[in-house]
């Protein structure tokens, strides 16, 4: 994905964004302190509640399976050149700053390029920046439906041959807190250190 491209997305993530604040989605309940975080709190939002896809070992999984955690998820492809990869490992280093709260974090992928990313690349490819992290791979049926009810864009972008075709798609994460709501929608490249405040916030509370 290319600068451009990745600009433009973000803008198209910030006005859901826009809408979600502007409906006091942010706010927290009645009656609690707010709480400040780095990213954009979308506390109370009524999307992106769950969801139901199988791991890399063919394993369905759903938010309840990580109970407890502070929950990452992005969606992106093995293939993608800069907005993937430094998500990725931008995630891993901030596991490990969160010390022995690291445990405590669970990082998501779900693949918007199901037909390349099989089982095996995508195991090799989360192993390749920490091997905790979990990847989704949806049908394509399936995929239409999450990225719906999540408002993500994707979309193919072909190459000079079949098979060498690139994926547009949204670059910022979702954070879910330790019991399955969600939270937090952190833009792409806010960085490691807003990151890890974040989470420490959602951990302590």
């Amino acid at each position: 994905m290319n600068k451009r491209n990745a600009l433009r997305l973000m803008a198209t993530g910030a006005g859901w964004v826009g809408v979600a604040a502007a409906l006091g989605l942010g706010i927290a309940g009645c009656g609690k302190t707010k709480q400040n975080f780095n990213a954009v709190d979308i506390t109370g939002a009524d999307y992106a509640k769950d969801f139901s896809l199988k791991d890399a070992d063919g394993k369905v999984r759903t938010m309840a399976d990580f109970k407890g955690k502070v929950v990452v998820l992005f969606f992106g492809y093995a293939q993608c050149p800069d907005v993937c990869p430094t998500t990725m490992t931008e995630m891993a280093q901030v596991k490990q700053q969160l010390g022995k709260d690291g445990d405590r974090l669970q990082v998501l992928f779900v693949t918007v390029d199901p037909a390349r990313d099989t089982a095996e690349v995508l195991k090799a490819y989360m192993g390749a920046f920490d091997p905790s992290f979990v990847a989704l791979i949806p049908t394509p049926d399936e995929l239409a439906a999450v990225a719906k009810d999540y408002k993500v864009y994707y979309k193919k972008v072909d190459g000079k041959t079949p098979t060498s075709y690139s994926m547009d798609h949204s670059a910022a994460s979702y954070v879910y807190d330790t019991q399955g709501r969600l939270r937090l929608y952190a833009r792409y490249g806010a960085g490691v250190p807003s990151m890890v405040s974040d989470l420490k916030t959602l951990l302590a509370s």
